[in-house]
């Protein structure tokens, strides 16, 4: 029997991502729709990612699980001279910009780079 997996994503604008159990996809899946289709962000969220990389310590953990592909929270901690709470902070706030996706396994979460947001983040910064 395999452990319950879920899926951890933040509300961006109007969107509701899915939270709870997960499909048979991850996460951290390829998207669905191919990555040169995505439009750039609105204001609104453009104004929200760049804030959550307004951050240094969020810059470094961003790359961190870039690097990686894949990182569990304790890998980050361990990485860091942050304490466990101020990680999982991080990991919020870059949650909730929709940066990053996290999939619940067990009393781990395993989190990576959301690369339909990353390239709209791009295009808008190229945009502008």
């Amino acid at each position: 029997m395999s452990p319950t997996k879920s899926i951890v994503t933040a509300q961006v604008g109007n969107e509701t991502p899915p939270v709870g159990k997960a499909s048979s996809r991850s996460a951290c899946a390829a998207p669905d729709q191919p990555i040169d289709e995505v439009d750039p962000l609105e204001d609104p969220e453009l104004a929200q990612a760049m804030k959550a990389l307004g951050n240094p310590t969020r810059i470094k953990i961003f790359r961190l699980i870039a690097e990686r592909h894949t990182c569990i929270t304790g890998e980050l901690v361990a990485e860091l001279p942050l304490a466990q709470s101020t990680v999982s902070e991080h990991l919020r706030i870059l949650r909730e910009a929709n940066l990053i996706q996290g999939e619940i396994e067990g009393p781990r979460t395993s989190y990576c780079i959301n690369q339909r947001i990353l390239t709209a983040l791009k295009r808008s910064i190229m945009a502008l």
